[in-house]
């Protein structure tokens, strides 16, 4: 569950007033970061940066900009509203923008680069266009229909997409189109990622180019045996009713199959995956020579991941490695073909800690490129002929993340050579090459600084600067800024717990504040990371809080010792972790421990109310936001992950896991918000929650928004639901400051 990862970065971006923040302020057209950029992209030929960025007058729509690296000018490429004045998008697109936490934005969403450097394929509302970066105003439209998940092939001679589920080529030499799959309609989707493959694989898409140009490896699924969940969408003016194929924990899955087609004569061949049906396939990838396609294979308990080569000609299969784990094996986007080297980079966490490898093609190890007691975030980029890895870690703290060098020959596995500057969050893009990077700098009184550099971080350009001076959208509010401090506790076996705190407006330490706690808590997620823009915690601050973030047990950037905890009984130890968070805070002689409220979203809703089911006592009230209440009612993928087993396998551990075995205990107020037509966690977890509360004759607050998926994203609801929390916080713990 990747739930609202993007949401309250989101909040890093707004518009004007006073002195100090308002909600206003926070939810406006315009970003209070300053010039944002997203998406940033080297050009194959290292001559460009390009990049989104939102309009002056509406940061959600989105334009696409270069940076030209010869002449240091910045200008706009493609204007998205010159290109589609008006979009309207397909429920395709639209679900699986919800699935990307993008359906807040408009405009030009990704793009991608012809290996040349010399166009740019942009989608834009179903339409696909061919940019000319030399002449952008002329750009072409190449494809129409409602056009998902579109590709320049690696050599540049095809554009591909998926159109009403089949896998379709376009021969740019020609400009011929040729439908490379017939039988996707109904239940059955050609080169798409299925609803779990999305929403909790990180599966982006749904088939893969050999980087010759000569085939494509594509899944095929059939959700025929999915159970479908008839779900209410209610609007305010209006009720759809959406039949949605949803596998809930314990469900059957979607039927997969995966083929390999050739572009030039639309053969394909069944690749075969072995004799246990109920899989999922994770990933395909293809070997530099594109002689193999390799794929992951995870069984349907998580516990084993296989990474298996296909010989394209042949299809002989044979087995590389195999990731076995007693809880669940991670799925990552690590994997490296070498082009010098018959060898593959291979990311592993059998070590307890998240570490690379370089194995062989045949599945021999030949030395570990990184170890230590720290962990590898991911792969930025691989130059071999430097025999340089680059990767993100946060291994001089854990709440940064930086850049770092390895040798890919492993002689400085446990010494990378850290190659960013300035603690706090880096975010970095390298070219394809490895030789530059774009570094995405902010800290928690930094606002985001991108630059152009070197691969030994030696400074080439600022792309933005983003300098917090008198013209900075947040000059007027820099004097209120309010520190951000960071700490540690302990957990009560003994692990590291690190939160953040921002301590009231006007401090003064013999005073006694309310609490603001915010939580997430599951999987997936860090929290407490030295990074610029949560604005709404800012602002609680302000309006005389204590806000305070803890990242508990089973958060990510962990060793796996932190993150298994969790296992077969979710809430448990991440409850205790934060009761743990609250009894240190009611030691501080500046907190009143009778005022300590806690608001969630999603898994933190969850956490909200496991919370106030187990320490009412310390927690004077809560509010919960589109929360998972029965882990039976949500994904299969997650879900099992997770609690392990399913409802039927392992009933107790999904009872102990959920909400309703413990709302006895919920005694403090509670404010419950969902949204009417949320397909990720279905409203059927609060009407179920509603439900049970009526019958224990519990009071709470409710509001619900119609229309409103999982985000309950958009300028005015984010605006109407943060003052709603805002008014609750105050009506039952009071503050120091006006609002």
């Amino acid at each position: 569950m990747r739930l609202l990862l993007c949401l309250l970065a989101a909040l890093a971006a707004a518009p004007a007033s006073a002195e100090r923040l308002t909600l206003d302020r926070i939810h406006g057209a315009t970003s209070l970061a300053g010039p944002g950029v997203k998406n940033l992209r080297v050009s194959p030929d290292g001559e460009r940066v390009t990049f989104l960025r939102g309009r002056d007058d509406n940061q959600f729509q989105q334009d696409l900009w270069e940076y030209n690296m010869k002449d240091k000018t910045t200008r706009r490429l493609v204007d998205s509203k010159k290109l589609v004045p008006n979009e309207e998008l397909s429920l395709e697109e639209k679900a699986r923008r919800e699935r990307a936490r993008t359906a807040s934005l408009s405009g030009i969403i990704t793009y991608s680069w012809s290996p040349d450097g010399k166009q740019l394929l942009v989608p834009i509302a179903g339409d696909l266009y061919l940019v000319d970066v030399a002449n952008p105003d002329a750009a072409r439209k190449v494809a129409s229909g409602n056009v998902l998940d579109p590709k320049i092939s690696p050599k540049g001679r095809y554009v591909s997409f998926v159109r009403n589920q089949n896998l379709v080529v376009i021969d740019l030499k020609t400009g011929a189109e040729r439908q490379l799959t017939q039988d996707g309609k109904g239940t059955v989707h050609n080169a798409e990622a299925e609803f779990v493959a999305q929403e909790e694989m990180d599966q982006t898409t749904g088939y893969y180019w050999a980087p010759d140009d000569s085939a494509i490896a594509y899944k095929r699924y059939d959700e025929a045996p999915v159970p479908v969940v008839r779900r209410f969408e209610i609007f305010a003016d209006r009720t759809e009713v959406i039949d949605q194929h949803y596998p809930a924990a314990g469900d059957p899955n979607v039927l997969v199959d995966l083929f390999i087609v050739s572009p030039e004569t639309g053969v394909a061949r069944k690749v075969d995956l072995g004799a246990e049906k109920d899989i999922y396939l994770v990933r395909a990838d293809w070997s530099a020579d594109s002689k193999t396609l390799v794929y992951q294979r995870q069984t349907r308990d998580q516990k084993r991941l296989d990474l298996v080569a296909v010989n394209a000609a042949t299809l002989a299969q044979r087995n590389l490695l195999s990731e076995t784990s007693k809880t669940w094996v991670s799925i990552h986007n690590d994997l490296r073909f070498l082009k010098n080297r018959p060898a593959f980079i291979w990311a592993s966490e059998r070590s307890g800690r998240n570490h690379l490898y370089l194995y062989d093609l045949n599945g021999k190890l030949l030395h570990p490129i990184s170890r230590g007691e720290w962990g590898i975030d991911n792969v930025l980029a691989v130059d071999e002929a430097a025999g340089k890895v680059y990767v993100s870690s946060n291994k001089d703290a854990v709440i940064d993340k930086q850049t770092y060098a390895l040798a890919l020959d492993g002689s400085t596995a446990g010494k990378p050579a850290r190659i960013t500057a300035g603690d706090g969050w880096h975010e970095a893009a390298f070219a394809n090459n490895g030789k530059i990077f774009v570094d995405t700098y902010s800290s928690p009184r930094t606002p985001p600084q991108v630059s152009i550099r070197k691969a030994d971080g030696a400074m080439v350009e600022w792309l933005e600067k983003n300098e917090l001076n008198a013209n900075h959208p947040f000059a007027k509010y820099l004097p209120d800024l309010l520190p951000t401090e960071y700490g540690t506790i302990k957990a009560k076996d003994g692990q590291t717990l690190h939160y953040s705190m921002i301590k009231p407006a006007d401090f003064n330490p013999a005073k006694r504040y309310p609490v603001f706690l915010f939580t997430y808590g599951g999987p997936h997620s860090q929290r407490v990371t030295r990074t610029w823009g949560n604005y709404f915690n800012q602002y609680m601050a302000q309006q005389g809080f204590v806000v305070f973030t803890l990242d508990n047990r089973g958060s990510s950037r962990r060793e796996r010792q932190f993150t298994d905890v969790i296992y077969n009984n979710l809430g448990k130890n991440e409850v205790e972790d934060q009761v743990t968070g609250i009894d240190w805070l009611a030691q501080q002689r500046f907190v009143d421990p009778k005022r300590v409220g806690v608001f969630g979203w999603s898994y933190g809703g969850y956490m909200t109310l496991r919370l106030l089911a187990a320490a009412s006592d310390k927690i004077a009230m809560g509010v919960s936001v589109a929360p998972v209440t029965d882990w039976a009612l949500y994904d299969t993928h997650y879900t099992e992950q997770f609690v392990g087993g399913t409802p039927k396998s392992d009933p107790q551990a999904y009872a102990r896991s959920g909400v309703f075995a413990h709302l006895d205990g919920l005694k403090s107020p509670l404010l419950l918000v969902h949204g009417m037509a949320d397909d990720n966690v279905l409203f059927t977890n609060s009407t179920r929650l509603i439900d049970e509360l009526v019958k224990r004759n519990v009071q709470f607050d409710l509001m619900t928004y119609p229309g409103a998926k999982h985000g309950i994203s958009g300028r005015t609801s984010q605006r109407h639901v943060y003052g709603l929390i805002e008014s609750f916080f105050k009506k039952n713990l009071g503050g120091t400051q006006p609002n």
